[in-house]
């Protein structure tokens, strides 16, 4: 059974730094795209981030371009995402997606931590 469990989310301040973390279990992390992925309150999900399998490719939301760094560790089956000079606007759920390898799309989500960013 894919699990993914996200952890890092918190209050934090304008231009303040949050590190959240993704602890991937039950199935071969090696060969999944990670992505993450944010909702905030009465609005729709918003891509973030996304790493390949073999680190080699990375994409950012022009939104956070700059600012936020996506990494994974294969060996500790574990996807990060280092988040500087926060915004209100980065306030919502960050969510934690596997995607599984294949012609058919199958993405794995976690229950999302959640991040706010105020005075």
């Amino acid at each position: 059974e894919v699990q993914l469990v996200e952890s890092g989310g918190g209050l934090v301040q304008p231009g303040g730094s949050l590190r959240l973390s993704c602890a991937a279990s039950g199935f071969p992390f090696g060969v999944y795209d990670m992505t993450w992925v944010r909702q905030a309150p009465g609005k729709g999900p918003e891509w973030v981030s996304a790493q390949n399998s073999g680190s080699t490719t990375t994409y950012y939301a022009d939104s956070v371009k700059g600012r936020f760094t996506i990494t994974r560790d294969n060996a500790k089956n574990s996807v990060s995402l280092q988040m500087n000079s926060l915004k209100p606007d980065d306030t919502a759920v960050y969510y934690c997606n596997a995607i599984e390898p294949g012609d058919v799309l199958r993405v794995h989500w976690g229950d999302g931590t959640q991040v706010t960013v105020s005075q």
